[in-house]
């Protein structure tokens, strides 16, 4: 059996005072699409950035690919990628300029090729000559998500990659990360019970800078029974429920 794509383990960010990650353990197995789900403020970002060595970790041990990203960075993000609405593209490039940036600092031969065959899998040929500051918020999207696939990534980080699209394009985007998946591991950061439950196989659920949940949707459901936790699916009363007894926990303690 293969090594794990992703071993965190007791993981702590700190910002003085502010635990932002608080001693959190997680694997992601190759070919898995997993999700770290969450609110505002729960750590999501942060353990991103610390996966992808934007961030220092205060303590613990992170390892892509086996090895240690403090040390090995550089061997490391060569075979991953990374995409959130919220990196803008610089606005008065085309949206082929930038890919044609994008694909030359990551090195790649033959960019004119790669860029067209993306362009037709993630259906944005007719953006290619438009001005990336003229895009709808789903169509940034699917530009931001060409970007992370340039360079074949074994290791695919996306951050809130559905904040911002309708219904219809949120659909139509968890299509597009169930074939993903058949590429690449992906890890998807969201607030978003319901991209859980269409598109990922493992959820570790965050509250505070800490996992309190890390199982399977099915898992996560099943915590949601015979509870009066609020929610319109079970998915979402497992999460409540989960949360609640958090939460719960943590007043008793303070």
């Amino acid at each position: 059996m293969s090594a794990p794509v992703i071993q965190v383990e007791r993981l702590v960010k700190r910002y003085g005072a502010t635990v932002a990650v608080n001693g959190i353990d997680f694997t992601v197995e190759r070919g898995v699409t997993a999700a770290l789900l969450g609110g505002n403020g729960a750590g999501k970002t942060t353990t991103l950035s610390i996966l992808l060595g934007l961030l220092l970790p205060t303590s613990g041990a992170v390892r892509v690919f086996g090895e240690d990203v403090l040390r090995h960075r550089y061997r490391v993000l060569p075979r991953m990628n990374f995409s959130s609405p919220y990196v803008d593209l610089p606005h008065r490039l085309t949206v082929r300029q930038n890919l044609q940036i994008y694909a030359r600092l990551y090195g790649l031969p033959r960019r004119a090729e790669c860029i067209a065959r993306l362009a037709g899998d993630l259906q944005i040929e007719p953006l290619l000559d438009r001005p990336a500051g003229k895009l709808s918020a789903g169509q940034k999207t699917r530009v931001a998500l060409a970007k992370a696939l340039l360079n074949e990534p074994e290791l695919l980080l996306l951050d809130e990659p559905t904040a911002g699209l309708d219904p219809e394009q949120r659909v139509a985007f968890r299509a597009l990360l169930r074939e993903l998946s058949q590429r690449a591991t992906v890890v998807v950061s969201t607030h978003l019970v319901e991209d859980v439950g269409a598109v990922c196989a493992t959820v570790a659920l965050m509250n505070s800078g800490k996992i309190v949940f890390n199982g399977t949707p099915a898992e996560l459901t099943a915590r949601g029974e015979g509870s009066d936790a609020v929610g319109d699916a079970p998915l979402e009363r497992g999460y409540g429920a989960v949360l609640a007894a958090a939460r719960s926990l943590t007043q008793v303690r303070s």
